[in-house]
């Protein structure tokens, strides 16, 4: 929880507001972010996702936190999620997000990405976060900036967006404090 905004690793009964949210933004995102999985218009897919969700959290595997403004915990405005992670001597994971285009420039990502961050560094000790962008979102790129993440390189065809191979930044943020693997 964060001052203004709930992150929660949600279950099958927050199927709709998934659906809603995404009905809600998918004009928005289209031009950032990857085709959608078959199915993914359907209650019974988010069942099912957010049903997985649950248990790849408890296990480790991924944290994909549903974000809710403080006074509408039923909604869904947003998403974060650490994924890919790698355990041994990498300690690492991909940072994905998003924020209902209706919060967009009020600080709402940033509060939710530190919080986010605190868990992945604090809470799971990884060690490095990578977060990788459109070269054209330059919302996405300020917003790592401020959060301490620093540009690594750069990937042609990374990503199919849009209806194409879209080249990417690759940013990450470590954690000079992570514990030793082992």
């Amino acid at each position: 929880m964060t001052r203004r905004l709930r992150l929660r690793v949600v279950g099958p009964e927050h199927a709709g507001a998934m659906l809603e949210y995404r009905a809600r933004n998918a004009a928005f995102f289209a031009p950032t972010s990857p085709p959608s999985p078959p199915g993914a218009d359907t209650l019974a897919f988010w069942e099912r996702a957010f049903a997985q969700e649950r248990v790849d959290f408890a296990e480790g595997r991924s944290a994909r936190f549903k974000l809710s403004l403080r006074e509408a915990p039923g909604d869904i405005v947003g998403t974060a999620s650490l994924t890919g992670v790698a355990r041994g001597p990498f300690q690492a994971c991909l940072l994905g997000y998003g924020i209902d285009e209706s919060l967009q420039g009020r600080g709402l990502m940033r509060e939710a990405l530190e919080a986010v961050l605190g868990f992945a560094f604090g809470d799971w000790g990884l060690h490095r976060v990578m977060a990788n962008h459109l070269p054209t979102n330059d919302r996405s790129a300020a917003l790592l900036r401020r959060l301490g993440f620093v540009v690594e390189g750069y990937a042609r065809d990374y990503l199919f967006i849009d209806g194409a191979w879209r080249d990417h930044v690759l940013t990450a943020r470590t954690n000079p404090s992570a514990p030793r693997p082992g």
